[in-house]
């Protein structure tokens, strides 16, 4: 019950956090059993929350061990069903085989159809491809095959973020094939090789890559101009056209490494003006900024006074998260915004909800406390707006811009035909 309403909750909270989390493929559904899921682990501790509440399937993640020393985290993690696992960079004299008993306690939850997440790369990072994966997850699913009441099956789930630092931003989760364990080829230390091959290969498949961090941008900004033309602003759509960009981008590498090396260059110079403007693509093609249909004018002009009042009222708040995630590791910010938010804003909000009943008379104590509860979700619905905002692109400016465009997409054009014709 108390793990039910604590996935509850940060379902609404990991919504509050992100302005818009997309879903490519089928979501687990409740009657899921004896799967094991993996991802890639590139935002700490945000990373589960979004896979967790994105179905209804009760999965436990696996988690490394020293979390448990975090005060309070330990209760929270406990609650979630979460396994710890004592890795070899927390603990380099660990005895050979300290996970066994965990091990079996895993198999054996898989095998009676329970379901787990794990994270094989073993670390969150930020780098643009994915790390070597751990055999773990296929040695758990091994054990759990030799007991199991159920076939042991795995998915893989890929994360993407916009930007995984920013408060208000987006994220998307997409769900792989569903694999059965048992039909992987191979016996012993091989099936164990052939299963996490396999895991390595859905996740990739599912993932925006490259060698390295100015490719995997590049490629972000090709799928950005196409997935624009379409008309498609999504990150949805982004993955999709991004995964196509990276495979032609191999591609071309071998076979056409002049045509490539024009691209990046007219590619660069484009972008390289665009972020000199502080503008974006979208702009450049004369896009209409993202908005809300179902939210006409007049309503978001009745909320502006409770707007102002959020931002008047919880602008202390608002920065007390940022400030103590200033220092922490890029994969790792969001994770101290959302824990220090947790924190903070409840207790303020309850500052706010006393202090209008002790200091107002009624009925304003009763009207300051209403204020004091809705004012910040008025208040995030201007700060998307915020968010979204760009300078103005003086026409003069567009159509320079425009220009560079067009080469570039020229070029792009002609290395897509060349691609096919070499399928």
């Amino acid at each position: 019950m108390i793990r039910e309403a604590l996935i509850s909750t940060f379902r609404q909270l990991i919504r509050l956090y992100f302005r818009d989390i997309e879903r490519l493929g089928v979501s687990p559904g409740a009657d899921t059993r004896g799967r094991v899921f993996v991802a890639n682990h590139t935002n700490a501790l945000i990373d589960p929350v979004v896979v967790m509440t994105d179905t209804k399937a009760n999965i436990s993640p696996v988690a490394k061990s020293t979390l448990w020393n975090v005060p309070g985290l330990s209760w929270l993690l406990n609650k979630a069903g979460a396994v710890p696992i004592v890795r070899r960079s927390d603990a380099p004299d660990k005895a050979a085989g300290s996970n066994n008993d965990l091990f079996d306690k895993i198999a054996s939850h898989l095998g009676g159809g329970g379901n787990i997440l794990i994270f094989p790369e073993g670390t969150s990072h930020s780098e643009p491809t994915l790390a070597p994966l751990r055999t773990g997850a296929a040695r758990m699913m091994a054990a759990a095959a030799a007991r199991a009441e159920i076939p042991p099956t795995f998915q893989a789930v890929a994360l993407e973020f916009d930007d995984r630092t920013d408060f208000r931003s987006r994220a998307l989760i997409v769900w792989g094939p569903v694999r059965q364990f048992a039909d992987v080829p191979g016996e012993g230390e091989e099936k164990i090789a052939n299963v996490t091959a396999q895991m390595k290969q859905d996740l990739e498949d599912l993932l925006v890559e490259a060698e390295t961090h100015e490719d995997r941008l590049r490629i972000a900004r090709v799928a950005e101009m196409f997935a624009n033309d379409a008309g498609d602003r999504s990150l949805g759509g982004w993955s999709e056209t991004g995964r196509r960009v990276e495979l032609a981008q191999k591609t071309l590498r071998s076979a056409e490494p002049r045509l490539l090396a024009q691209i990046t260059e007219l590619v660069d110079a484009y972008y390289a003006e665009v972020d000199r403007l502080g503008v974006d693509d979208a702009q450049v093609l004369g896009l209409p900024a993202p908005s809300r249909p179902e939210e006409p004018m007049w309503k978001r002009a009745a909320l502006a006074p409770l707007a102002a009042s959020g931002f008047a009222l919880y602008a202390i708040p608002y920065f007390i998260p940022r400030w103590l995630a200033r220092n922490a590791d890029a994969d790792a910010v969001s994770t101290f915004k959302l824990g220090a938010a947790l924190v903070v804003y409840p207790l303020w909000a309850a500052g706010l909800v006393t202090g209008s009943f002790m200091l107002l008379p009624p009925p304003l104590s009763v009207v300051g406390a209403a204020v004091a509860v809705t004012s910040p979700f008025a208040a995030l619905r201007w700060m998307d707006d915020i968010y979204q905002r760009r300078p103005a692109l003086p026409e003069e400016e567009r159509a320079r811009l425009a220009r560079l465009r067009i080469s570039a997409k020229t070029a792009l054009e002609e290395a897509r035909s060349r691609v096919e014709n070499l399928a």
